[in-house]
């Protein structure tokens, strides 16, 4: 087969000097000085059904697409390659093309996407000639490398920027031949007509996820309904049976038994998270439907992308700059806007020194007036909104976004755009945010994976996909119709996205590694971050109305509203957590029976149904947590028995305390004076142990933790000591522990070890290498990448000790199930 060239890279024939005459773009006109004739303009093909009396070489049925005739000037025509590619499915439907070369956009009949803006004889973005050719800034750059430069930073022209791929290869969406190495046992000479619609989308794969796991576990996975539906019918068993056998005892003793009350409240409380997080896996075997797909060619929208920062390092904000102007999108089709609400004067030095080889960057930062408000992130955004049309070409089709410290990868627009092309009535499409710097075993369980890899996949399923908060697209007139970025909430990606399903867009999660970024890298920043978001989802419900009536949220589904209800309420729960958390040493200590019941026969049913229920639990969080990592879900279930003193703190003080009180909107905030970093992940400038240990559990408040932790191992000591002494008999003791201290499976073993976490931490905090030391730098380009071997978490002995407490409780609790059949 002919080799595949684009017409931007043909060369016209040669001059009587010797010379060649460069063959024009599809977008140049006539120029004098160049002896450039205007092209032809390039009508689309005609379609036509072939039967078989029309064929009759081979006597088969389909669709015949005989491209419309071009008039070239013949100083040139002979030179453009008419290469005649045959796209055909399995049934031999026959289908011929005009490989690579889409029809020009200025043509009335160049329709491939309904509504999109096309782009005119002069550059939308502001360049009224816009050669390209080969470029003498690197010797191995691609055909796409321009040549010349436009206007440097801030005046009327967007510019050109440098080759967009950072290892100088061709990109391989811009033709059908290239993508046909990406398609899993694709034929090496056909396609199937359904696999590029119109030429400009490619479908990878049926599933947009179908590389995150292999098919064994995603079969495994599947079977999490089933596992979760007999979860709670146990756990509901087993709750019932408590209550009635209580009921049972106070009517046979006659009198009450507050402390099996206050018990059996406890372990509900403790157990509704994890009824919540079943009743959504239920939903697991609904279909998604999001296919792997690529834009191809450069006939693409316009795209604002708007990096957000706010006194980040500069070289954290330089590498997403970086990256984003590496894209691969046509540069003359995507503009970047520096958004700096820190106004800092390095940072935009730092960006006129890159704007020197990428003109299609700019910097920008707001005027803010004491005592006016400025609404954090969602004013920011707001300004790069109002800002764009003061641009050379105005405000693009869509709007994307990036954290000040979320690298993208190449292919993020090419990706995240065909889903919005699609469906016109898809307002934004998100990809999951993904992190390089997590150490390992992350003991704070910073990572997202359970949410990501789990939680967001099923809603997305449901309809309810939420804005991830970095690496985003949405359509501008969609954030038109609702005003823009919603104010007033420290979570503005939430209020944004479900805005959006409120006035009847839709919204998808696309499951692809588009982004990388870094957590906080220090305890207090983490508690920060945390309380922030808990504060911004309650306070986005109550304007709300927990998205249950307004007219705000008037056309949203059964789903969505309940989606929201449900991630409001558990942030509100954290409350009640705290409560029922810190009642059980008082349950232990009082020396009251935890379990009542009036036979013997009573309690071997309730040590049934709990060993049922706890065994049916434990094999369902296995196929659960599959997707995400199974000790990435026991993190999570730790991670939210320990943080659920400082969510509960920070929303009574955000939404319940007076301000005489010390309410205050607002993340939390270390109570101490001591400012200095502690730099805890580095080795070698990390601060002593004495000053680690004050500074998170007096300043950071985890002398909370300590106290806990010291009042259930006391409490658990003198109930052990109490049965020993007060009973006879090795029966009546071993009776009397088990219906104190230890009946399985023995949770509070489970909610100390979480509550020492933080003191862990401080003690022994991970180590992580410098950041540099995580990237694949370019040296030529600057542009980093995560290394591929960050992106995924390593293993270390604290996740073995914690598994080992699992497994403690799992045996204790199989033994006592046994043991019941004797005594």
């Amino acid at each position: 087969m002919a080799s595949i060239r684009r017409v931007d890279d043909v060369d016209g024939p040669s001059t009587s000097d010797g010379s060649t005459t460069r063959v024009p773009s599809d977008y140049e006109e006539y120029d004098s000085r160049n002896n450039y004739p205007e092209k032809e303009k390039f009508a689309g093909p005609t379609v036509r059904h072939v039967s078989s009396d029309d064929d009759s070489e081979n006597g088969s049925r389909g669709l015949e697409i005989t491209p419309k005739p071009r008039t070239r000037p013949t100083s040139y025509a002979s030179h453009r390659p008419s290469t005649i590619l045959t796209v055909a499915s399995s049934n031999q439907d026959g289908i011929e093309l005009e490989n690579t070369y889409p029809a020009d956009p200025r043509s009335s009949e160049s329709q491939n996407f309904p509504g999109i803006y096309r782009p005119t004889a002069t550059d939308p973005m502001g360049r009224a000639n816009f050669n390209r050719t080969l470029s003498d800034l690197y010797p191995e750059s691609p055909y796409q490398t321009p040549q010349r430069h436009s206007q440097p930073w801030l005046t009327d022209s967007r510019g050109v920027s440098p080759a967009p791929s950072s290892y100088f290869n061709q990109s391989p969406y811009r033709s059908q031949e290239q993508l046909k190495s990406l398609v899993p046992d694709a034929p090496s000479a056909y396609f199937d007509r359904d696999w590029v619609k119109e030429g400009s989308i490619a479908k990878l794969h049926s599933r947009d996820d179908h590389e995150h796991m292999p098919n064994w576990k995603r079969y495994l996975y599947y079977s999490v309904p089933f596992l979760a539906v007999a979860t709670l019918g146990t756990y509901w068993l087993y709750f019932t049976l408590r209550i009635l056998f209580v009921m049972s005892a106070q009517r046979l003793n006659k009198s009450t038994f507050p402390m099996a009350w206050v018990f059996i409240g406890i372990e509900i409380s403790v157990a509704i998270p994890t009824f919540l997080q079943l009743f959504w896996s239920i939903f697991v075997l609904k279909k998604r439907k999001r296919e792997k797909l690529r834009l191809v060619g450069n006939d693409v929208p316009t795209v604002d992308v708007f990096i957000t920062c706010c006194g980040e390092e500069t070289d954290l904000v330089i590498d997403t700059v970086l990256a984003t102007c590496d894209l691969d999108y046509p540069v003359d089709r995507f503009r970047i806007i520096v958004l700096d609400d820190a106004r800092s004067e390095e940072l935009q030095n730092a960006i006129i020194r890159v704007q020197e080889s990428h003109h299609n960057l700019y910097y920008r930062a707001r005027e803010k007036f004491p005592g006016v408000p400025h609404h954090f992130k969602a004013g920011n955004l707001n300004f790069g909104l109002d800002e764009v049309h003061n641009m050379p070409g105005g405000a693009s089709q869509f709007v994307a976004a990036l954290d000040a410290d979320m690298i993208p990868e190449q292919h993020w627009l090419r990706a995240i755009m065909p889903h919005l092309l699609n469906d016109s009535k898809l307002a934004m499409a998100c990809p999951p945010q993904l992190f390089y710097n997590i150490p390992d075993s992350d003991p704070l369980c910073q990572s997202l994976d359970f949410f990501v890899h789990v939680s967001e996949p099923i809603k997305d399923a449901l309809g309810v996909a939420w804005c991830t908060g970095s690496g985003y697209v949405t359509r501008r007139d969609a954030l038109d119709e609702i005003g823009h970025f919603p104010q007033g909430s420290l979570a503005e990606d939430v209020a944004t996205s479900t805005l959006l399903l409120g006035r009847g867009w839709k919204t998808a999660y696309i499951h692809e590694p588009l982004q990388f970024g870094t957590v906080p890298d220090s305890y207090g920043s983490h508690l920060k971050q945390r309380t922030r978001w808990a504060i911004g989802t309650v306070d986005t419900s109550l304007k709300l109305n927990f998205c249950l009536w307004g007219e705000a949220v008037r056309k949203l589904t059964f789903f969505q509203r309940l989606s929201s209800f449900i991630y409001a309420v558990l942030s509100f729960y954290n409350i009640f957590l705290t409560l029922s958390l810190f009642a059980m040493p008082v349950v232990l200590i009082s020396g009251k029976p935890l379990v009542a019941y009036a036979t013997d026969n009573q309690l071997r049913w309730l040590i049934r149904a709990c060993f049922a229920s706890l065994f049916v639990n434990r094999i369902c969080e296995i196929a659960l947590f599959l997707p995400s990592g199974y000790s990435t879900g026991q993190r999570g279930a730790r991670a939210q028995l320990w943080m659920s003193p400082y969510i509960a703190l920070t929303i009574i003080r955000s939404f319940f305390l007076p301000t005489w009180l010390g309410g205050q909107t607002q993340a939390f905030k270390p109570s101490g004076s001591l400012q200095s970093k502690l730099n805890e992940r580095d080795a070698a400038t990390r601060a002593p142990l004495f000053r680690r240990l004050w500074t998170i559990v007096v300043n950071y408040l985890a002398g909370y933790h300590i106290a806990y932790v010291y009042f259930c191992l006391t409490a658990v000591t003198l109930s052990t000591i109490r049965c020993i002494i007060d009973q006879w008999t090795i029966r009546d003791q071993l009776m009397c522990l088990l219906t104190h201290a230890y009946w399985p499976p023995l949770s509070w073993i489970l909610v100390v070890s979480a509550f020492w976490i933080p003191i862990t931490y401080a003690v022994d905090p991970p180590s992580m290498r410098p950041r540099e030391d995580l990237l694949e730098r370019n040296v030529k380009t600057g542009v980093a990448h995560p290394r591929k071997d960050v992106k995924k978490r390593g293993f270390k002995m604290q996740t073995a000790l914690f598994e080992a407490e699992y497994t403690f409780t799992t045996v204790f609790t199989a033994v006592v199930f046994a043991a019941a059949f004797w005594y």
